[in-house]
């Protein structure tokens, strides 16, 4: 999870809201990166996004088979669905996110009749600093606008 929480930290620097992720097979980090949605002028750059289709690039497969996911917030339901796609193993968050998640708050994609594949979920890791690291962003953003 730090490699993740310094990925957020490398985000909030850019002006991005602080996401990060990292994909992880055996020990070993195959991509790491932050949100980048508005670096790139793009919805679909979140971290989560990002890392995917650079550890499919890495690995020269669109399925991360035995692969883990690590993330500080709640995936959103874009991209829960990209990690069933991937067939990510494990995915490993930080904060949840009740109005934009889609894993254990919204709309619990893993847990649809339709959802090919359903990772593993183990949510709460680092959380109360993931959610700090989210609220700290968003606090200066209301205070400097």
């Amino acid at each position: 999870m730090e490699i993740a929480l310094a990925e957020a930290r490398a985000a909030a620097e850019r002006g991005e809201v602080p996401v990060g992720a990292a994909v992880l097979r055996d020990g070993v980090v195959l991509a790491a990166d932050g949100n980048r949605t508005r670096e790139r002028n793009d919805p679909t750059a979140h971290a989560e996004m990002l890392v995917i289709r650079a550890a499919c690039e890495t690995i020269g497969s669109e399925r991360l088979i035995g692969c883990d996911l690590w993330v500080t917030l709640e995936p959103c339901p874009m991209c829960a669905t990209a990690m069933s796609f991937a067939r990510i193993r494990r995915l490993y968050f930080g904060a949840e996110d009740p109005k934009g998640g889609g894993v254990v708050s919204g709309a619990r994609l893993f847990d649809q009749p339709t959802c090919h594949h359903a990772p593993d979920v183990y949510p709460g890791f680092r959380e109360r600093e993931a959610a700090e690291m989210l609220r700290a962003f968003f606090r200066e953003r209301r205070h400097t606008t």
